[in-house]
């Protein structure tokens, strides 16, 4: 067991432990709490089974400190994504390894999932509101908005890079590529948001109908959703006598089952549809814009080479910035992630300045 899994360890710990602080609901805070206490013993055996001792064992890594920062900017159900994310990759990774090398799966594969899943399920105050609620949270996050906004600036930077490095590689103008490089932050920004607008728009009016839907089978067959609301109480493993109970509790208030029904048998999070539209297309606009004027900023001053030259730095630093953001969702290396992102980056940039350059002489020719 090497240290970068241990850290991994101490880091959930950590993240647990924070999530328990923050938690209103007693019951699950406990579970987070179970959780917290369940991967510092993890890390304390595999401190051991290095050889190691206790206080040895690494604190929380600048990534946790960072997330537990972002929680408290955003909300800490984004941590709690973040955590569902990485442990569901480590046992899919798991799982794949055992299965290129043909070795027997073990129950620890999926042990970050399935400990937290049994915690949940085999506590008889998690269950019924609470159950739902925690489950509505863990599938509706992951940073979605902070991936958004990495991912935004992502592909404004290196798309407008590149644009600029191929009409600098054939032309020595300063306008030129000025105009080129405004023009190219603007089509794509236009472009990203209004594919937003359409994206948001059309999901909400699909679930709308969903919804709509789900509360005309409510009104003429509530025998038929009564059973539906008990069949999925048994799906979480409360028994049979307990499940019927609570769904004819859930059923007393239709439009408490009609919320219910649409959580856990459509999987849709109503909070998501209170989302605008414009507000997604807006904000898609504004992330896109600046990462694209980052390569723009050099040709306001200067043309020729001095300005390639700064665009590139500049643009370098940029593509460094979000390939160490990457790493809250990937827990890679800072370093590796941030100089693998400047690498691509510089590689597309430069494969288009040479055809530019290519372009640009043969034109001149």
């Amino acid at each position: 067991m090497n240290l970068k899994n241990i850290q991994t360890e101490v880091d959930a710990s950590f993240l647990y432990g924070i999530l328990a602080e923050k938690e209103e609901n007693q019951n699950v805070k406990e579970v987070f709490r179970q959780m917290s206490e369940i991967e510092k013993s993890h890390a304390l055996a595999f401190v051991k089974k290095t050889g190691l001792n206790e206080n040895q064992m690494p604190k929380p890594s600048g990534r946790a400190k960072t997330l537990k920062v972002i929680g408290s900017l955003i909300g800490y159900d984004y941590v709690l994504g973040v955590l569902m994310d990485t442990e569901k990759s480590l046992s899919n990774s798991i799982g794949k390894a055992r299965k290129n090398t043909g070795t027997p799966s073990s129950i620890s594969d999926t042990a970050h999932v399935k400990i937290l899943e049994t915690i949940l399920e085999s506590n008889p105050k998690v269950a019924g509101n609470a159950l739902s609620r925690f489950e509505k949270r863990h599938r509706s996050v992951g940073g979605n908005a902070l991936r958004a906004a990495v991912l935004g600036g992502n592909d404004g930077l290196v798309s407008n890079f590149s644009l600029v490095m191929g009409i600098a590689g054939a032309t020595s103008g300063q306008s030129e590529v000025l105009l080129t490089g405004l023009a190219g932050l603007l089509a794509g920004a236009l472009s990203m948001s209004l594919g937003e607008w359409i994206s948001v728009q059309s999901s909400k009016e699909l679930y709308e109908n969903q919804m709509s839907l789900e509360m005309d089978e409510l009104e003429v067959n509530p025998e038929g959703e009564l059973k539906e609301i008990a069949l999925i109480y048994r799906a979480k493993g409360i028994p049979q006598q307990q499940a019927e109970k609570m769904a004819d509790q859930m059923m007393s208030d239709k439009s408490s089952a009609h919320r219910f029904l649409v959580q856990e048998e459509l999987g849709i999070n109503v909070e998501e549809l209170k989302g605008s539209a414009m507000e997604a297309a807006l904000a898609s606009f504004f992330l896109f814009a600046v990462g694209a004027i980052i390569p723009v900023i050099p040709f306001f001053f200067w043309g020729g080479t001095k300005a390639i030259l700064f665009s590139a730095g500049f643009s370098a630093v940029g593509l460094f910035l979000i390939g160490s953001a990457i790493t809250l969702f990937t827990g890679k290396s800072i370093w590796f992630s941030g100089m693998r992102q400047v690498i691509f980056g510089l590689l597309a940039a430069a494969i288009t300045f040479g055809i530019g350059r290519l372009i640009g002489v043969s034109v001149m020719g």
